[in-house]
């Protein structure tokens, strides 16, 4: 097969990262794949994440192969030391990968809510018992400014999150880089919704939940993350929150089908959360990576 790859310009260009893309096509241009690569930074400037796709016509005849060689090769130039890419459980992509010479490191439960059967008196009866010493607070959008260093500081809430033999470093944020982030949202038409748990004794943000709907409110939403801080766990806020932010959800967006999790399995924590808020299994993902 005759193929050529061209480079793309991709405009998902950041502060905080830059991503790269190509297209794979036949002789006669049609094409037949697709590869992004996003080279990270801020802590992370040893990681690339790989997105390959090719069109199930165009399998089993080198598309992958020479894309893949592309995204290694620019990724070497960029001194990376780890590309990391996820695949359905069983899918082609999951098998091509591990024939590519990447190991799996982490696999990823999908679950999902439907917003159809979410009880709001059981989702009252969480967010209304108290939880002596904290307080609930949300916005939308970008973080208030009377919180936003506060905020930040939250999201070390993360660094300890069971990630398995995944090396994914550790990300530094700071306010311009949560803004940064909500305005990515903003800017593609999305809504940002954020829920955390404040320490009454001084106003600091103990934990904090996420949730990204789509810009029509109808559909799926989904959770980006929860975290809680280490000093704080113990006291259910991470359950506390995430019923608060369905609870806003379904108040807020009467259209919306369902919320989204992706859950790292070896999470039993956050899994046990999600079950007992009536989240339902949908798939199960692997992430390989590639040591360079």
């Amino acid at each position: 097969m005759s193929l050529r790859i061209t480079p793309l310009t991709d405009p998902a260009h950041g502060p905080h990262g830059r991503r790269l893309a190509w297209l794979a096509s036949d002789a006669e241009s049609n094409p037949a794949g697709t590869a992004f690569l996003r080279l990270l930074d801020g802590g992370q400037d040893h990681l690339a994440e790989l997105d390959l796709r090719v069109h199930p016509a165009e399998r089993r005849k080198g598309v992958g192969s020479r894309l893949l060689d592309t995204a290694v090769a620019t990724a070497r130039d960029n001194a990376r030391r780890r590309i990391v890419a996820q695949a359905e459980a069983g899918s082609p992509g999951d098998h091509f990968l591990a024939a590519r010479g990447f190991r799996k490191v982490l696999t990823f439960r999908y679950t999902r809510l439907a917003m159809a059967g979410v009880d709001t008196t059981v989702l009252a009866g969480i967010v209304e018992r108290p939880h002596p010493g904290y307080r609930l607070a949300s916005w939308r959008g970008t973080v208030p400014d009377d919180l936003a260093r506060t905020f930040a500081a939250s999201r070390r809430a993360m660094d300890d999150m069971p990630v398995d033999d995944a090396e994914y470093g550790t990300v530094a944020w700071d306010v311009d880089r949560v803004r940064a982030a909500a305005k990515a949202v903003e800017q593609r038409g999305d809504h940002l919704h954020s829920v955390v748990a404040i320490d009454a004794s001084n106003g600091s943000i103990a934990g904090f939940t996420e949730l990204v709907i789509p810009g029509n409110g109808a559909g799926d939403g989904q959770h980006y993350g929860t975290g809680v801080l280490p000093e704080h766990r113990g006291h259910g806020l991470g359950r506390w929150m995430k019923a608060e932010s369905i609870r806003q959800a379904h108040r807020d967006y009467p259209d919306l089908a369902g919320l989204l999790a992706d859950t790292a399995d070896s999470n039993a924590h956050m899994r046990r959360i999600n079950d007992g808020l009536g989240y339902t299994p949908t798939h199960t993902t692997h992430q390989h990576q590639l040591d360079l």
